[in-house]
């Protein structure tokens, strides 16, 4: 396996050296507690303010070169609840919410528009990683196309699966965020996310949402801000 990127400190790492992180994993189980949810309460939102500041929105992230993509799986394949049935002829992705020109897309019409790979490194919270090459467009532009208010400061994401996630704007207009739908240059397959899913190298997996429906720009955070999230996992999720 090539070796990777030579970066000074990942965003996580800085937090951890700070202590910043450490509190915020105590409250990272799949099941929420009395102590878990009063720790996060008091330390998400500091959490959430210094991982901000540290991402630099415009900046690409290293990618490693095609050699060291991996087997396909390596990609361990992790399900919310069960794998969608998704019609890909009737399929649509809706983007609204804060945006001016709301949008259907079909996965023909997000294929058609200008397609980028990257292979980036694939960091699960629960320990593993997976070098991946993703193919697709642009987030960035499509929400371009949907023209967002002034307004909008976070993007929900929504699965056919019924999972449900959320971003800081910032981080879904990154360079480097995707809806992809091909991995390793092959079409993505129904158990990685297809027709369409989330990838970007400053996010962990669990904010790379499977089976997108819908993209919606919201001024604030709703009470429910991620699936896992309202389990107690921290809401950033920076790499």
């Amino acid at each position: 396996m090539a070796s990777s990127p030579q970066r000074p400190f990942t965003r996580r790492q800085l937090l951890q050296r700070s202590g910043l992180v450490g509190m915020g994993w105590l409250t990272s189980g799949c099941s929420s507690t009395w102590l878990a949810n009063q720790v996060g309460q008091r330390t998400e939102p500091l959490n959430q303010t210094v991982e901000a500041l540290l991402l630099k929105p415009q900046t690409p992230v290293p990618e490693f070169p095609t050699s060291a993509i991996e087997p396909l799986d390596a990609l361990l394949i992790n399900t919310f609840d069960t794998t969608p049935e998704i019609d890909l002829q009737t399929y649509r992705l809706t983007i609204d919410g804060e945006v001016t020109n709301p949008l259907q897309l079909s996965l023909v019409d997000i294929q058609k528009r200008p397609r980028q790979s990257m292979v980036i490194r694939h960091v699960c919270v629960e320990g593993w990683a997976a070098i991946v090459q993703w193919n697709g467009a642009p987030l960035r532009e499509l929400i371009a196309l949907a023209k967002p208010k002034s307004t909008a400061r976070f993007v929900y994401f929504e699965s056919a699966d019924g999972y449900y996630e959320s971003w800081d704007l910032a981080s879904a207009l990154h360079p480097q965020t995707l809806l992809a739908y091909q991995r390793n240059g092959q079409p993505l397959s129904i158990e990685n996310g297809a027709p369409i899913r989330l990838a970007a190298p400053i996010k962990l997996g669990y904010k790379q949402s499977k089976w997108v429906t819908r993209v919606q720009l919201v001024s604030q955070l709703l009470p429910q801000t991620g699936y896992w999230e309202d389990q107690g996992y921290e809401w950033f999720g920076g790499l």
